[in-house]
């Protein structure tokens, strides 16, 4: 078996690909697709696909097109079961995604949550841009 990278895109950078192609976060999106292992957890999927689902959003992409991203991304990311909780962001809603870092062993988190930057990593794994994911390369 082969050894793969993994990967944590948080919501705002999945909303943000998908609405916006062409976008840093969409290549960041598309880079993390080709290269990485993404991982997602069932709560990250649910707030994503709940967010995905917000009528501010129509302007932008068609409800259609968003679902169409949402499957691409179901179907592609490894589901990670996360046994523990985590409390380390200063937003509580941004926990899981520290959990879900935690247990799949991610590489990295490709955030544009102020809340999760500001940590910079979280057990010295790194939290980062979508710019910054762009030029990233995991210490090996």
């Amino acid at each position: 078996m082969n050894f793969a990278e993994r990967v944590v895109l948080d919501t705002s950078t999945l909303v943000s690909a998908a609405i916006r192609v062409g976008s840093i976060p969409h290549q960041a999106f598309l880079k993390a697709m080709g290269s990485y292992e993404v991982c997602a957890s069932a709560e990250t999927l649910h707030e994503l696909n709940e967010v995905l689902l917000r009528p501010k959003f129509n302007r932008y992409l068609a409800r259609s097109e968003r679902d169409t991203f949402l499957e691409l991304y179901e179907s592609y990311a490894v589901l990670v079961e996360v046994r523990e909780s985590v409390k380390a962001s200063r937003d509580p809603r941004d926990d899981k995604f520290l959990a879900l870092v935690a247990a799949c062993g991610a590489s990295v988190l490709v955030s544009s949550d102020k809340d999760l930057l500001v940590l910079k990593s979280f057990k010295s794994i790194p939290i980062i841009k979508a710019a910054d994911f762009l030029v990233f390369e995991p210490e090996r």
